[in-house]
């Protein structure tokens, strides 16, 4: 399937999915429009809240709060999964004695953490971003830990023979081996370090789109919330796509 052909199948279903929620909201086709609008909101008015945030400016200072939190979460918690990650497989034993305390921390569900670092941290940025860290750095952590150990046996031996001392090792076998595993984590991490910010923001925050939902919902404002979560989705897919970008850049370096 052709670029274009791809886009207008994504932009089909879009106008499907928006098409059934107005006529759901508007008209008589799937029940009473009152119960489903107080339900799902309105579109319109969904897409005319949007616009509103957007004219009067009120929308980019929350947007770059969760911004800030969920980049400094993604940058922090994707570097400490590398350096990690990277450790951890060329160390055995090490990896062998930290192995259950690994397993427990990732266990711990992340709403549980979200008082405790408010506790430590306060509700200002930084509860966020370690709500957002404990996400992204376990994904990252375990996807380069297994890109190392897929290294070939052979390659590593041929490597040696060709007399590589453990700096060029690193540099041309265990980074290219892991490349494609730690960018496959990214992906992935991206979507969760705007999820952390987010829950952390809709548990106790004064700015950033967590906040605003939580602030909407509080007073039953269904547009509201759902005009956050559009938002919210629109963002995490301009970061996405700029991730993708990247990632073709440093595979590009690769080859």
């Amino acid at each position: 399937m052709t670029r274009t052909k791809l886009l207008a199948c994504q932009l089909l279903v879009a106008i499907v999915i928006i098409g059934a929620w107005y006529l759901a909201t508007a008209t008589h086709v799937f029940g009473n429009p009152r119960t489903a609008a107080f339900f799902f909101a309105d579109p319109l008015k969904v897409a005319a809240r949007i616009v509103k945030w957007f004219a009067d400016g009120s929308i980019w200072y929350h947007l770059w709060v969760t911004l800030s939190e969920s980049l400094l979460a993604f940058f922090i918690g994707a570097i400490g999964g590398v350096a990690f990650g990277f450790w951890f497989a060329r160390r055995p034993v090490v990896a062998a004695i930290f192995d259950p305390y690994v397993k427990a921390a990732n266990a711990l569900p992340r709403v549980v953490l979200a008082p405790i670092f408010a506790l430590w941290f306060g509700l200002g940025i930084w509860s966020k971003v370690a709500l957002g860290v404990t996400l992204v750095f376990f994904i990252v952590f375990f996807n380069v830990y297994q890109g190392v150990k897929e290294v070939s046996p052979t390659v590593l031996a041929n490597a040696r023979m060709l007399g590589m001392n453990e700096r060029q090792l690193l540099r041309h076998v265990y980074i290219p081996s892991a490349l494609s595993w730690m960018f496959s984590s990214l992906h992935t991490s991206v979507g969760f370090a705007v999820v952390g910010a987010v829950v952390g923001e809709y548990l106790g925050s004064a700015a950033g789109l967590g906040y605003l939902i939580q602030q909407a919902e509080g007073v039953f404002d269904v547009t509201g919330v759902f005009a956050g979560m559009f938002v919210l989705m629109a963002f995490v897919l301009i970061v996405d796509w700029l991730m993708t970008k990247v990632e073709r850049h440093m595979l590009r370096w690769r080859h």
